[in-house]
């Protein structure tokens, strides 16, 4: 090989090549082949950087419509390499760049979950220039997403577990509320709230807290939320 695989087509033509020969000619199970097609760090201020996130993207969409079976991974912390210390905007970019990556296929991940989060929460102004920056549909995404940066740096991890307006909310509401964001402080006094208010104790189980989970679920079928 000459270097790793940084373009789509050179992405794109390992995979292929590995997979012809594991599959056809060792009789390799396809469904036992995990491909990594490199994820690299983009707005680095070097622009043959800028399509990274694009290529891998593209290629994934490829592997999975003609390698048959394939899983595809990788290592999603590479991407923000640049905003290192910057945690915020480092999980805003993880979570759109997986939204996008799973849409085309990508079904697998090295990224820390606990960290992550909901694609609809996050600042609509960053995740437009995470957005920019990823797809590389914007010269200037770049110099702007480092800008915005400093609006951010030094902050905790975005979550809407301070702003407590939903606390305000009905009980079942809060309960979905909680589950979908991670909130565990107020779990246990809600729960009881809740079945103060039901006629069985299972009513909480098949009401809110389903719901919830419900929210959850769809969150992380449409790739918007990571479990």
């Amino acid at each position: 090989e000459t270097g790793q695989a940084d373009t789509f087509a050179r992405k794109t033509e390992i995979c292929k090549r590995a997979y012809d020969i594991l599959v056809n000619r060792l009789d390799f199970p396809p469904e036992d082949i995990i491909f990594d097609p490199n994820i690299f760090a983009i707005a680095t201020g070097l622009e043959e950087h800028n399509n990274y996130g694009v290529d891998f993207i593209e290629a994934t969409r490829w592997i999975r419509q003609n390698l048959p079976g394939a899983h595809i991974s990788g290592g999603v912390s590479n991407l923000s390499f640049s905003f290192r210390g910057n945690e915020p905007v480092r999980e805003a970019m993880h979570s759109v760049f997986l939204y996008h990556a799973i849409h085309a296929g990508m079904d697998m991940g090295i990224v820390n979950a606990g960290q992550m989060i909901v694609y609809d929460d996050i600042d609509p102004e960053l995740r437009q220039t995470c957005e920019d920056v990823i797809l590389n549909r914007d010269p200037g995404a770049s110099e702007r997403l480092l800008a915005l940066a400093e609006k951010f740096r030094g902050k905790e991890k975005q979550t809407k577990e301070q702003d407590l307006a939903w606390r305000e909310w009905p009980v079942e509401k809060r309960l979905s509320h909680a589950l979908v964001h991670g909130i565990t402080e107020f779990i246990e006094a809600d729960t009881e709230a809740a079945r103060q208010n039901a006629s069985r104790p299972l009513d909480v189980i098949e009401g809110p807290l389903m719901a919830g989970m419900n929210v959850v679920g769809d969150l992380f079928g449409d790739g918007k939320m990571f479990l």
